[in-house]
């Protein structure tokens, strides 16, 4: 499960056909994304990371610390 995907979109009050949408992908599919039914292709990261102004790593829990490193 991606929890921190889950929790982004809806502090940013998004749903997941919004996102989507901004992923290029069906709702479905990006449920199961955040379900952790499927694994998130790295392009799908990259952009979810870009989108949210945080690090992949952030997104897969490798960190607490959303920051960027440059």
């Amino acid at each position: 499960m991606y929890k921190r995907i889950r929790d982004m979109r809806e502090d940013k009050d998004l749903t997941q056909v919004q996102m989507g949408e901004i992923l290029s992908c069906s709702q479905r599919v990006y449920s199961n994304y955040e379900r952790g039914d499927i694994d998130i292709p790295t392009a799908v990261l990259i952009k979810l990371a870009d989108f949210y102004g945080v690090s992949v790593d952030y997104i897969l829990e490798r960190t607490n610390n959303p920051e960027i490193n440059k």
